[in-house]
């Protein structure tokens, strides 16, 4: 850290004196600082931030923060984009999944696990068990996929949407305020 003090009082063209009036900091404890013969408190690297008119960030020098943007490799399996939103191995998986306008005859399949689906744009088709069904963009469905099941273009137009699937046992809850009671009856 001291040869960063020191280039950075030298940039901007101040001396050690000078330094030494604008922060109340002795020249000695300044130039121990600045040679690594004193560890710098927070005491020490406030003021001369402050009489530099710099963040203390960039007298202690953390690394700058990194771009917070996503940017998952697209993979493109049986003709359907998958965006992966998680990278951890095994438990939960998040996926974002374009499906594009197609035909394709059903073919449901059973496995481990349990999937949420939640329709982003477009129209989204699952078949599960006997249930024949379209998802609307905003619908979400969820469920248990030893269930034969198979989801997949209504053939009108592409559709986005979100897929969560986890081991068995893990399930997303969807909340959802109950119906009132003149709307049951």
């Amino acid at each position: 850290m001291g040869p960063r003090l020191r280039r950075i009082r030298k940039e901007r063209g101040a001396t050690l004196a000078g330094l030494s009036e604008a922060t109340g900091i002795s020249v000695s404890t300044l130039s121990r600082l600045e040679s690594g013969l004193r560890k710098p408190s927070l005491e020490l690297l406030l003021p001369i931030a402050r009489a530099h008119q710099v963040p203390l960030d960039e007298l202690v020098g953390a690394p700058p923060v990194g771009d917070p943007r996503v940017r998952a490799e697209p993979i493109v399996r049986h003709g359907r984009t998958h965006w992966p939103l998680t990278s951890r191995p095994g438990g939960l998986q998040a996926y974002k999944v374009l499906e594009p306008k197609r035909t394709a005859e059903p073919d449901p399949r059973a496995h481990e696990g349990y999937e949420w689906l939640y329709v982003l744009s477009g129209r989204l088709r699952v078949v599960l068990g006997e249930h024949d069904v379209v998802l609307e963009a905003g619908e979400a469905a969820e469920f248990d996929t030893r269930v034969p099941h198979w989801f997949g273009s209504t053939g009108e137009g592409a559709a986005e949407f979100l897929s969560l699937f986890g081991p068995q046992g893990e399930r997303m809850h969807v909340r959802a305020r109950p119906k009132a009671r003149s709307e049951e009856a």
